[in-house]
């Protein structure tokens, strides 16, 4: 797991919470900066996927 990979699981994990949190107090503008904060993780975590595969490639490690 690479370094952006974690990155992306920790910002998935705070969005989460601080969506959770901006439901449960009624704060819009938490709730929405949670959503916001889930989406960059998961794209975090893409583009460690694809960091990967590229470096993969790179060394012939592909069994095609």
């Amino acid at each position: 797991m690479s370094d952006r990979h974690v990155k992306g699981a920790v910002n998935t994990v705070k969005g989460t919470v601080n969506e959770g949190v901006g439901k449960l107090t009624g704060d819009k503008e938490q709730e929405t900066k949670g959503k916001i904060q889930k989406v960059e993780g998961k794209v975090q975590g893409s583009v460690g996927d694809v960091q990967d595969a590229v470096h993969k490639a790179g060394h012939g490690d592909s069994h095609a």
